[in-house]
């Protein structure tokens, strides 16, 4: 079945690239497949998703089309869609495709760029469902409504507390040769620059530089709300991908070995000059301003401190939403969450096979759209635990901490997950190599991989120092001392280690602002959050 399996799923994904889910019903899929592909076989790969009573149903589209968020952009939902082939088993090369308002070719191979954000997706929508119905929360004065930590990171906040967005946004893509020169092995094939977005005003306004979360792409759901809400308010914004981002870690990263603070920031801060360089004629700036999300921004603190002493931009504000304190302690919290799965983190493929199933299942048998109607029913279900929530959130940071590793070891021919000088094309499978890397933590890849790197530059360093050197107590003095600093985080963020919020609020006296509740970036879009970060930069003049 194996080689039908895969002609199947060929002549779908080519079927959809062509003519988009109602091109691939079951009727063309059989008849463009091999000689002796039937009903059956077909039914085989796609039993929660269509009866054979209904042999017209569109085969992928029931199970495909919560991953595509009503994105509008048909070279995405191709993208997506092949990555998501992927998670059954089955190898697609990539397909070609010619349509009419396709934009610039994005990433088809699964183990490769936004393919981990896809993934990521899948765990956020899974967990979509063990959020109880949402009710007026204790604390009346802020109206954040979701009160576990975990339901609010996964389901963010409901769009009708969000602030609206502008009626239209002049922005673009860039695309940057950041590395000149550089040679990208063949499986990179896709990637032809680091990608930033730009949205510009059509006067003089403050220019805003945002750094992405753990990896986070330019244009990751929040990094878009961020930019819609202070483009909304009159500024200039730049997103830019987070150094752990694979895009970032192939295009951008001298070293190609992401974690060492200060070394991402020095990419970080050559990337915004070559920004600069590339928009400065096109729009008049005022100020510059800086800030990020999570990681982005304990990364925006370290690029500041920098420019202090290259004095290319002269930062006046810096905001660090949902800060890491320290990578070591805050990606330890959210890897203990795997802990949580029956069999630990050793079981992260069965789990994560039995929880789309749960999830496909309770989908099938509720045919309802991917909408309030199908979530209500959902919170109502209790269709998961909380152990279960939380050890979804840590899937989902070691699917992104994979596609990290991949790429890191691949551009390094460091040998710790693809065999050293071992060459991937554009064509090779990855699967195995994903699951080789699923199955890393971040204590895999420091002890093993980050510390030997910088011990061969830094010899005698001990893996305390290293430890210390990934956090924001490296360069306390001059957090304390700086007014430009300003921080948004939450009582409950699970990141945070014991004492650690504590230390934010006596390393920002009179500079932060905690939130009652929301998780981790849970209430990152809520209209008050939103606002307050506005505030934040307006008051630096504008």
């Amino acid at each position: 079945m194996s080689g039908k399996r895969d002609d199947i799923l060929k002549v779908a994904l080519e079927l959809i690239a062509e003519s988009g889910f109602q091109g691939a019903p079951m009727a063309r899929i059989i008849e463009k497949a091999s000689v002796g592909v039937g009903v059956e076989d077909v039914l085989s790969i796609f039993p929660s998703q269509i009866s054979a009573e209904n042999h017209s149903k569109t085969p992928l589209e029931r199970m495909i089309k919560e991953f595509l968020h009503r994105k509008e952009n048909a070279k995405m939902k191709i993208n997506e869609i092949k990555k998501i082939a992927f998670t059954w088993g089955v190898n697609v090369s990539p397909v070609r495709v010619q349509q009419p308002g396709f934009v610039t070719p994005t990433d088809n191979r699964f183990m490769n760029r936004s393919c981990i954000r896809e993934l990521k997706g899948l765990a956020v929508i899974l967990c979509f469902v063990l959020v109880p119905a949402i009710a007026p929360a204790a604390d009346e004065k802020y109206g954040y409504p979701i009160t576990g930590s975990y339901e609010a990171t996964i389901l963010g906040t409901p769009d009708r507390l969000k602030s609206p967005p502008p009626a239209e946004i002049s922005s673009k893509q860039l695309l940057l040769d950041v590395i000149p020169d550089l040679r990208k092995p063949e499986v990179f094939f896709y990637d032809e620059g680091l990608r930033c977005t730009f949205a510009y005003q059509d006067r003089e306004a403050p220019l805003v530089f945002l750094i992405a979360g753990t990896g986070a792409g330019d244009q990751s759901s929040k990094m878009e709300a961020m930019t819609r809400e202070l483009y909304k308010a009159g500024f200039h914004v730049v997103a830019l991908p987070s150094p752990t981002h694979p895009n970032f870690i192939v295009s951008a990263s001298r070293s190609h070995i992401p974690g060492d603070l200060t070394e991402d920031a020095e990419d970080l801060y050559r990337v915004m000059e070559l920004v600069w360089s590339k928009v400065k004629r096109d729009i008049e700036v005022t100020d510059f301003y800086i800030g990020g999300y999570s990681l982005g921004g304990t990364q925006a603190a370290f690029v500041a401190r920098l420019d202090e002493e290259r004095k290319v931009f002269n930062f006046r504000k810096v905001l660090m939403v949902n800060p890491v304190v320290n990578l070591y302690s805050s990606f330890s919290r959210i890897e203990e969450l795997l802990d949580r799965m029956p069999g630990g983190a050793r079981e992260i493929g069965s789990y994560f096979n039995k929880m789309l199933t749960k999830f496909s299942e309770f989908y099938r048998q509720g045919d309802l759209d991917l909408n309030d109607e199908f979530l209500y029913a959902a919170y109502k279900a209790k269709l998961l635990s909380r152990d279960e929530s939380g050890a979804l959130i840590g899937l989902a940071f070691r699917v992104s901490l994979a596609g990290m590793i991949f790429s890191s070891d691949v551009m390094t021919n460091g040998g710790y997950v693809v065999p050293k000088n071992r060459v991937l094309t554009e064509t090779d499978p990855l699967g195995d190599y994903f699951l080789v890397c699923i199955h890393l933590g971040f204590i895999n890849y420091l002890d093993e991989y980050f510390y030997p790197y910088l011990q061969k530059k830094r010899p005698g360093l001990t893996r305390e120092e290293l430890i210390n050197s990934l956090g924001l107590k490296s360069i306390e003095g001059y957090l304390r001392a700086s007014p430009k600093f300003g921080v948004m985080t939450n009582e409950d963020d699970f990141i945070l280690a014991p004492g650690e919020l504590d230390y934010l609020r006596d390393l920002f006296e009179g500079r932060i602002k905690v939130y009652s509740r929301g998780g981790h970036l849970g209430n990152l879009e809520y209209s008050d959050n939103m606002a307050d970060i506005v505030g934040f930069y307006k008051q630096g003049g504008q």
